[in-house]
């Protein structure tokens, strides 16, 4: 009885590792697949007409006899949902990755839960509670988080690696030339991402079905992608999907990993509350920069090491602060309501 109460008692905890693990092997196979020539607007698609397929079934069997009301305003607020969750901050991820590294992309994303309570606090939503020491500790994130991105995006130092075969290094992993236009990148893909959350905020206010939110953001999605695919690049092979790496990556990614995102991150906001989830995003950049390393043979600088130990210090102290205080948004009928948000960086 004591085992199966101990069990049940770390499910979350055995659910957040499990999805540290699928995004750790999705940001690997990724960088391999963008850096042997992926078009990213094409994986964008597949991934997500993928992940649509898999949402869907949800969708149907679970809000099946709930009232659908799709009238102009929540299908404004579904444009903006994809294509600031997906269309731009998916888009500007991969291409940031594929000039950077999995590394320093990881750690861009933590980035995200201070820029969403920036964003937030300038719009309203959430009160900086300067008196209060959950407030107090929010702020000091905040601070921390941006001081440890400036150090790993300004300061190199050292660097050494930890050893790697050689034959991945020289066949998989290319050269990058791009690295202030990826750090644009992945800036950028925060932005749309900090911007995203609050637009959540906008549609559930009009449309709180959310499986039904999620399948249709994704078809808007993917429709979007498709057009900005074919402004950037119309030839057949940039689209063409074969039977290599590539295309087991956009399956693995579009099946297994963006459904687990939400399905285990809904389930475990259940059970233990918006920001619990967050707590465990540091474990995937150590892995990521760990197996990178080892497997490609990238090399770790003091400067992103000293960047990643800073901004890992700094979101720990803006989630302690934020789980300190509820999350109260407005109901349609305008009377109040707390609720439990998808946590931020839950995952590209």
């Amino acid at each position: 009885m004591e085992m199966k109460n101990l069990f049940m008692a770390s499910r979350p905890v055995l659910a957040m590792l499990l999805l540290q693990a699928l995004g750790t092997a999705m940001q690997l196979l990724l960088k391999v697949a963008l850096n042997k020539g992926a078009f990213v607007y094409a994986f964008v698609v597949y991934r997500h007409a993928i992940a649509t397929v898999c949402v869907a079934p949800l969708a149907f069997f679970f809000e099946r006899n709930k009232e659908k009301k799709l009238t102009f305003e929540v299908w404004f607020w579904l444009f903006m949902n994809a294509i600031t969750g997906v269309t731009m901050a998916v888009g500007l991820f991969y291409y940031g990755v594929r000039d950077t590294t999995a590394t320093f992309a990881s750690n861009m994303v933590n980035l995200v839960p201070v820029i969403t309570f920036a964003f937030s606090t300038v719009f309203g939503i959430e009160k900086l509670l300067l008196k209060t020491k959950a407030g107090k500790m929010k702020i000091a994130g905040t601070i921390i988080c941006l001081v440890g991105a400036l150090i790993t995006i300004l300061y190199k130092g050292k660097s050494f690696h930890i050893g790697h075969v050689h034959m991945l290094e020289n066949s998989i992993i290319k050269k990058r030339t791009h690295w202030a236009r990826g750090t644009v990148m992945l800036l950028s893909s925060c932005l749309s991402l900090a911007i995203w959350y609050i637009v959540q905020v906008e549609l559930l206010k009009v449309f709180p079905l959310k499986y039904w939110g999620t399948m249709l953001t994704f078809i808007i999605a993917a429709a979007q992608s498709t057009v900005m695919g074919l402004c950037l690049n119309r030839s057949k092979a940039a689209w063409q999907l074969e039977w290599n790496l590539q295309l087991a990556t956009i399956i693995y990614s579009g099946a297994v990993v963006t459904p687990a995102i939400f399905l285990l991150v809904s389930w475990t906001v259940k059970k233990r509350g918006p920001t619990f989830p967050s707590v465990f995003n540091p474990l995937a950049l150590i892995a990521v920069a760990f197996l990178e390393a080892l497997i490609f043979g990238e090399e770790i600088s003091l400067g992103s090491l000293l960047g990643m130990s800073i901004v890992i210090a700094g979101l720990y102290s803006f989630l302690w602060g934020r789980r300190q205080e509820p999350v109260v948004l407005p109901r349609p009928s305008g009377a109040a309501r707390e609720v439990s948000r998808v946590p931020e960086s839950a995952g590209l």
